[in-house]
């Protein structure tokens, strides 16, 4: 049975900020790399990888609700940039906005059991970046981006 993460986004302001913030990553991860791939890095490999590995997603929680989500494409050992050992959590590049979902904060991650997942909204496009930002502003408030 697929069972999904739900992580916080930490310093992350929307769904935009961390397809930006995930774009970065993913272009610094090429350089030198014969593959581009997209990884969290955290301390401990989840428990209940194999669950996950078969269809699981993270759940990214910005702003104290689940907002946008990405499909899991593995694990694998890592290092932290000091040399401390870690796990790389594999991510696809396709961030997916979400039905918004209350969820409190916490440390680390949480299970989600497939049942219990928010729907999807869409593709995150960064496509407002070349709007004016009064207009991106009213655009925001009116809940269209």
């Amino acid at each position: 049975m697929t069972v999904h993460l739900v992580k916080l986004a930490v310093g992350i302001e929307d769904a935009e900020h961390l397809a930006r913030v995930q774009k970065e990553r993913l272009k610094k991860s090429a350089r030198g790399a014969k593959k581009k791939t997209l990884r969290h890095i955290t301390r401990h490999r989840p428990k209940r990888a194999d669950e996950i590995a078969d269809g699981g997603s993270i759940y990214w929680v910005i702003g104290g609700a689940i907002a946008a989500r990405q499909r899991i494409l593995g694990f694998e050992k890592a290092a932290k940039a000091d040399g401390t050992p870690a796990h790389a959590i594999l991510l696809d590049p396709r961030l997916v906005r979400t039905e918004p979902r209350s969820f409190r904060a916490f440390q680390g991650w949480r299970y989600l059991p497939a049942h219990k997942t928010p729907r999807d909204l869409g593709e995150v496009k960064i496509s407002t970046e070349n709007l004016p930002a009064d207009l991106r502003k009213e655009l925001k408030g009116l809940g269209l981006i």
